[in-house]
């Protein structure tokens, strides 16, 4: 996923946070993960704690599965996302 992307779902979340204010902090805890992937890799193999290692890989493809997750239940009619309509 591009950082472009990112920001305009970032974008929509924060002009509807009123209206839908899980979905902001959901979106929020998504990014949260992300930087925390990509700043906990290299300490995470530096101290050989190689463990943390797919946490820092889930953590980097947090946005991708989430995006991937709710558009999937978009698509069913299960969960309706209007974010993804400005795709």
């Amino acid at each position: 996923m591009q950082l472009a992307e990112m920001q305009r779902i970032k974008r929509w979340q924060v002009d509807h946070r009123r209206t839908q204010p899980l979905e902001y902090h959901l979106w929020d805890a998504v990014l949260t993960a992300w930087l925390m992937g990509w700043i906990g890799w290299l300490p995470a193999f530096l101290l050989d704690a190689l463990w943390a290692l797919p946490l820092c890989l889930a953590g980097m493809a947090a946005p991708q599965l989430y995006v991937t997750w709710r558009s999937r239940l978009h698509r069913k009619r299960r969960l309706r996302c209007d974010w993804l309509q400005q795709r």
